[in-house]
């Protein structure tokens, strides 16, 4: 089984709990305004790579992973474009050594073709980017339907989800957005926490390298204070609908 990859992190310490392996996959069927990978975008880059070449990548840092209850996280560039290499990795890795397994995805795929990999994974970090249908789709050139049916469905099966969202001002920041962002997480079951992601510049340096114009040109980062304002709303908005408790 063979997978591409674009690139991988050893120490990682925000994309689930613990120290993670952390894997970026190539490939992404979106291209949101704000990524800061673009260069994961085509499927046909990167490195071609065997289950067993992540295992031998993984196995020297072992023993951080086990002692801080960390595992292997996924990431890209879009994972679930490479569902069957990632459901293979996942199950060798159950196998070997019992790690924790987390995916980060835009949820933009077919609940059928991921199946099998969510049977061993563990955690699914979900960026929910706009819920707005038309906004999302001139944010990351894509409606977000299939986004939101998976989510419904991660709840259904009871899947444990971390919810992302990224605040870009004047994009993702409007008052009835963040409300019925709020709402839909507050629909949801399996929800065990969310982050609220400021946006940042730190990736303009790659569209730059790869010749492309990048679309948020002058969008200034937002400020603690609209941070917090956005984290009330949608606080406001889950708790109107919330069945969690």
């Amino acid at each position: 089984m063979k997978g591409r990859i674009h690139s991988i992190e050893t120490f990682g310490t925000v994309d689930g709990p613990g120290i993670r392996f952390v894997l970026f996959m190539q490939g992404c069927a979106l291209q949101c305004m704000y990524c800061h990978n673009p260069d994961t975008w085509d499927p046909s880059k990167g490195r071609v790579v065997e289950v067993q070449d992540i295992i031998g990548e993984m196995e020297p840092y072992l023993e951080y992973y086990r002692r801080s209850g960390g595992g292997i996280t996924v990431t890209g560039g879009e994972p679930t474009l490479q569902a069957p290499f990632l459901a293979a990795l996942f199950k060798e890795i159950k196998r070997r050594w019992g790690l924790h397994t987390a995916l980060d995805s835009s949820g933009f795929c077919d609940t059928e073709h991921v199946r099998e990999l969510m049977d061993v994974t563990d955690l699914v970090l979900l960026d929910l980017k706009q819920i707005d249908c038309i906004k999302h789709e001139a944010l990351t050139s894509q409606p977000n339907g299939r986004i939101l049916h998976f989510a419904k469905w991660l709840s259904d099966i009871g899947k444990p989800v971390w919810i992302r969202h990224v605040l870009v001002p004047g994009i993702t920041d409007g008052r009835e957005d963040l409300e019925a962002l709020g709402a839909f997480i507050g629909s949801l079951g399996n929800v065990k926490k969310f982050e609220l992601l400021p946006y940042h510049r730190m990736g303009v340096y790659k569209w730059q390298e790869l010749k492309r114009a990048y679309p948020l040109d002058g969008v200034p980062e937002p400020t603690d204070r609209e941070v917090q304002r956005a984290l009330a709303l949608i606080e406001a908005g889950r708790q109107a609908v919330c069945t969690c408790g």
